[in-house]
């Protein structure tokens, strides 16, 4: 594998620009304060109660994710690109899901194959023909952004479903302003606190027309026991919205109302965390106890925006996902800004048979899979493990697409040993409402917190840091 790209030194031993102030801070504080203050994050995220919980996790259901205090830093300039490239991929794939639920140019144009789409157990037939407000299906888009060099960023995944994480970047700051005021006083850092009025004013913005002056949005949650309810809950909270389970929703008359305590309301907009499967009973499955019976026909009728809308899964596949260049290149005309990882599509014969004959060098990931479960990092994997999975690939191997491994760039991190450098990717939440499209400066940096590990979910042991963008 390359050598990984380092954010903050250049080889040779000079500093990159963005990261000289922190790095003269570091030389003043001594390691000591250093670990006192982290020791005192850790406290306020305890005292906070900011957990996920950890499926099939034996020993404990709720987890602290590990926050490191050195802050990732970007350059204005650096960011600017990277915004431009974000806002870029975000028009495109809103353009790619009305396509696909209409009339289907992509598909014509033999650009995307047929059955990769109606195959897919994420398209959703019922939105066929479906009007949405504005033609916005993915309001608030999760991009996991990767670097391997000084210029250019890469795109690792788009999450056009429910993205989650976007409260960790908001507490990671309000952390850090309490802990490092004298470390922010040397930096003009630009601020992400004016995310929840971004997406407030997205999310409103796309109400139906039926809607009263000030549209009422809700936030709808599978309930306390889904692993990001912690989320769920601090941006109801942000946005100063009520934050639902599908029991206090009723439709009457394809119009969605909340129970509250001064009788029924009408609600306008549902940014809903609940995957589609769960949505309505009486449209998906009938067994789900986290939805509301008859929204499809409210959303049907046009009296109810659903953020993101239904059927959006279709653009966050990961066999999707390589064709992105091309989606860009047909949709805008044209060239992508961000890259795509080379993609290797195993549904593919002469794909397959380059993927089985190079597993030990590759990352080979479930086409619906997420959370950085059921793939394999053949560098890392024991023969065994890479045995297995030949197997499952020549089993089914529509079910996967194959990468090569990348060296994610490094940041200075704190470890038992004092800083060092480990592996980190970035998810920025790209808000789309009916006029714009938003962007808070920074996003979550995800961080590979084993020395050498390249995996940066939290689900898998990774932390987060607070990220930066200067303006300059």
């Amino acid at each position: 594998m390359a050598v990984a790209f380092d954010e903050m030194n250049i080889p040779g031993g000079d500093l990159r620009p963005a990261y000289q102030e922190l790095a003269r801070w570091l030389k003043e504080t001594p390691p000591e304060a250093l670990e006192y203050r982290r020791q005192e994050a850790e406290l306020l995220f305890r005292r906070i109660g900011i957990t996920f919980a950890v499926y099939g996790d034996s020993e404990s259901t709720e987890r602290l994710i590990p926050f490191d205090v050195i802050p990732r830093i970007m350059s204005g300039k650096e960011w600017s690109l990277l915004e431009k490239g974000l806002k870029q991929r975000v028009r495109a794939l809103n353009m790619f899901l009305r396509d696909i639920y209409h009339g289907r140019d992509i598909l014509r144009a033999e650009i995307v194959p047929d059955d990769l789409i109606f195959q897919n157990p994420v398209f959703r037939p019922e939105m066929n023909g479906q009007q949405v407000p504005h033609d916005v299906y993915v309001h608030i888009a999760g991009i996991d952004i990767v670097r391997v060099d000084a210029e250019d960023f890469i795109v690792l995944e788009d999450n056009a479903r429910t993205p989650s994480g976007v409260s960790y970047m908001l507490e990671n700051r309000e952390i850090m302003m309490r802990l490092f005021p004298d470390l922010f006083a040397r930096h003009r850092v630009a601020p992400v606190e004016r995310y929840p009025d971004e997406l407030l004013s997205a999310l409103r913005s796309v109400a139906p027309q039926s809607a009263s002056g000030e549209p009422t949005v809700a936030l709808l949650t599978p309930g306390v026991y889904n692993s990001a309810y912690y989320e769920h809950s601090f941006l109801a909270d942000k946005l100063g919205i009520e934050l639902v389970e599908g029991r206090d929703l009723i439709v009457k008359n394809n119009e969605v109302f909340m129970r509250t305590t001064e009788g029924v309301k009408r609600v306008d907009v549902i940014y809903r965390r609940v995957d589609d499967d769960y949505l309505d009973p009486l449209t998906f499955r009938p067994d789900s106890a986290l939805g509301v019976p008859g929204l499809m026909s409210a959303y049907a009728a046009g009296n109810i925006t659903l953020a993101n809308a239904v059927g959006t899964g279709i653009a966050d596949d990961k066999a999707i996902y390589s064709y992105m260049p091309d989606i860009v290149k047909f949709y805008l005309g044209e060239e992508p800004i961000l890259k795509n990882v080379q993609t290797w599509r195993c549904r593919e014969p002469k794909d397959l048979a380059y993927v089985l004959d190079h597993l030990s060098e590759l990352v080979v990931k479930e086409v619906h899979g997420s959370g950085g479960y059921g793939m394999l990092i053949g560098p890392a994997a024991t023969k065994a493990t890479i045995e297995a999975f030949r197997e499952k690939l020549k089993r089914e191997p529509e079910g996967f697409i194959a990468q090569p491994t990348l060296a994610l760039s490094t940041c200075p991190t704190c470890t038992a040993s004092g800083l060092a450098p480990r592996h980190v990717d970035l998810r920025p939440f790209v808000l789309t409402g009916s006029k714009s499209t938003t962007i808070v400066p920074g996003g979550l940096t995800r961080v590979a917190l084993k020395e050498g590990s390249l995996v940066v979910n939290s689900s898998q042991g990774g932390g987060t840091k607070d990220t930066w963008i200067l303006d300059e």
